[in-house]
């Protein structure tokens, strides 16, 4: 059987990056797009679909409702990696946008399976896209095994520093924290500030009103790492999440998480307590609550080693979807 693995794996974007590490595990012989103008993307979808036996679109993009066309006049299956429902995000985040919805909504109905990024978000799209139920299915993301634990000892912290990714996204609840660490500059440490990275968006005007945050704006990989390596607590307080390697990347580098229960990832954090996890991400005392706990009783170290390496890796991912792909076939 032999694959193409269609999608955007050079931006450095999450779904990108997810189909980067696809590419580096999938079979021998897995054909992907290597060009980047859309008339020669339009060209390789059309060889690479002749050459292949199934084809795996990863990510949003127009350029999957033609191949995926292209692919059923050829009788050959299609799959369809979703990081994420632009719909339903963009309808949140006060952006809706009616052509990205049909474009979603076209491709779900051409694409002969669904592979959601999580068993988390597939049980959402099973009930907000009833008529695709039946195809939705999971491979949830793995994680990158370069990542190694910072332990507590060799981070040089600064334990006023709270750090939290998303910028001015309304899906990301950050004003939430930023109403939380407020009540605990009263109550607990007049000196916590909160670092905030990522675009703007609907909430920063609200996000920047409060004299302790420090807004990024967009930061590289490697700032963020050294942001992780820093800060006291990250907490990912997000409303809706498909996934969201961010936790584990602060795990990783050896900083306390607190996030809320929407994250995918947490599918990874066998560690996880009640303590660690944000039930209602609109409750600034629940948020300041927990904020405190987990100031005074780092978990990362816990949460590190409980994860399952070898089940949680991107090689057991790219085993999962081959098999899933290979099943897709069998049924052509």
């Amino acid at each position: 059987m032999r694959i193409f693995l269609a999608g955007d794996h050079y931006s450095g974007t999450g779904p990108a990056n997810v189909t980067k590490y696809y590419m580096e595990n999938l079979p021998d012989g897995t054909l992907w797009q290597k060009r980047r103008s859309k008339a020669a993307r339009a060209f390789e979808i059309v060889l690479n679909t002749l050459k292949s036996d199934v084809i795996v679109y990863s990510g949003y993009s127009k350029q999957n409702i033609l191949g995926m066309r292209l692919a059923k006049r050829l009788g050959k299956p299609c799959a369809y990696i979703m990081h994420g429902c632009v719909e339903y995000e963009n309808a949140i985040n006060q952006v809706p946008d009616e052509e990205m919805n049909r474009v979603e909504r076209q491709t779900l109905e051409l694409a002969d399976l669904i592979l959601a990024v999580s068993s988390g978000f597939a049980a959402f799209l099973k009930e907000y896209y009833p008529p695709y139920a039946k195809k939705i299915d999971h491979v949830t993301n793995g994680i990158d095994d370069t990542l190694s634990p910072g332990r507590a000892s060799k981070r040089n912290a600064d334990r006023h520093m709270i750090f939290t990714i998303g910028g001015g996204m309304p899906r990301k609840q950050i004003r939430y924290i930023c109403a939380a660490i407020e009540k605990l500059r009263r109550e607990y440490d007049k000196d916590l500030y909160l670092c905030v990275a990522g675009d703007k968006g609907a909430d920063t005007e609200v996000i920047d009103s409060y004299g302790f945050v420090k807004d990024l704006g967009i930061v590289p990989f490697e700032e963020t790492k050294a942001l992780f390596g820093r800060a006291a607590l990250f907490v990912q307080n997000s409303s809706f999440e498909t996934f969201g390697l961010a936790p584990v990347e602060a795990v990783s580098s050896g900083c306390p998480l607190l996030c809320s229960d929407k994250a995918g990832a947490l599918e990874w954090l066998s560690g996880i307590k009640s303590e660690d996890v944000i039930e209602h991400f609109d409750d600034p005392d629940e948020i300041a609550s927990k904020i405190r706990y987990n100031l005074e009783n780092p978990n990362a170290e816990r949460l590190y080693e409980g994860i399952d390496r070898e089940k949680s890796s991107w090689k057991t991912a790219a085993e999962s979807l081959t098999k899933k792909l290979s099943e897709l076939v069998l049924k052509k």
